[in-house]
């Protein structure tokens, strides 16, 4: 979600990558929701950490849940942001689900804003 939040937004300053330790299929429901938004992620699709190992980022983001998932360290990168998101999959009930996953899409977008926004890539630190 947040590569295609980027993209939306702010696809004309950046390009968007996005990996994980474990990749997955994207989630019908997150279409469904970024949809909403009128921000297709259809034919996005999950890639390793390991495709984009050797890359070389100006901002590496990190969205990790840390009571269960690893999160790699890129060796790449000028800049890092970070936010601390649950899993919305974890949720079983799919009403609940979809519920998370719409609050999971609107802090994404939130924190990418203000950390990508109006005046450009802002570092956390300063």
């Amino acid at each position: 979600m947040a590569e295609g939040l980027l993209r939306h937004l702010y696809g004309d300053r950046y390009i968007a990558r996005s990996a994980g330790v474990d990749p997955r299929e994207v989630e019908p429901l997150a279409v469904e929701v970024m949809a909403e938004r009128g921000i297709d992620i259809s034919k996005q699709r999950s890639k390793s950490s390991k495709e984009l190992w050797r890359t070389a980022f100006d901002v590496v983001a990190k969205i990790r849940d840390f009571d269960s998932e690893p999160c790699p360290l890129f060796p790449s990168g000028r800049w890092r942001a970070f936010i601390p998101l649950k899993d919305p999959l974890t949720v079983e009930d799919p009403e609940e689900r979809r519920r998370a996953i719409s609050a999971a899409r609107d802090d994404l977008e939130r924190w990418i804003v203000e950390i990508f926004g109006e005046e450009g890539f802002r570092r956390e630190d300063s």
